[in-house]
């Protein structure tokens, strides 16, 4: 694959992920979130990370917005999800910015500590917001769920450090 199309596939990937996380939210309730968190939200943690460097702030925020507005354009019924995840999201990934650019090691070490972060902010924000209460259960499900796949999922990106082009 060509270097031109490894951001473009990276931001599709991650708009992907997360527009299938609030439908599969807006569909089936708080239970599905944990699940949601290990594969789709640990893995929009990581990709995040592995953007922050090639991105700057202003776009992802737009890709956030972006992903909200998909989501409800996809299915209206889906507002209250859109909006808290793109709320979450967007207070997550100025923690998750925050801890990553801050701290110093390898590409892995430092998303999987921003990771813990950027999961702890979201985890709290999003079922308040989408779900109108507060969850302990399910909050904590969604943290310990995304901080595993967010390490999964780096775990996988630093094995594909060849088709990343070497830049993680």
């Amino acid at each position: 694959m060509k270097t031109k199309h490894i951001l473009p596939l990276a931001i599709g990937s991650y708009a992907i992920a997360m527009i299938l996380a609030n439908l599969s939210a807006a569909t089936w309730g708080p239970k599905v979130t944990p699940i949601n968190a290990f594969i789709l939200i640990g893995f929009d943690l990581t990709m995040r990370d592995w953007l922050h460097v090639r991105i700057n702030a202003r776009q992802m925020g737009a890709l956030i917005g972006l992903t909200g507005l998909l989501t409800y354009v996809l299915n209206p019924s889906a507002g209250s999800i859109a909006i808290a995840s793109a709320t979450a999201f967007t207070a997550a990934a100025v923690v998750d910015w925050g801890v990553f650019s801050t701290l110093k090691g390898s590409w892995w070490s430092r998303s999987n500590w921003s990771n813990v972060a950027g999961a702890a902010v979201d985890s709290m924000i999003f079922p308040l917001v989408a779900f109108g209460a507060f969850l302990p259960m399910i909050i904590a499900g969604q943290f310990a769920a995304k901080v595993l796949g967010g390490a999964v999922w780096g775990w996988v990106f630093m094995r594909m450090r060849k088709f990343m082009l070497h830049t993680l």
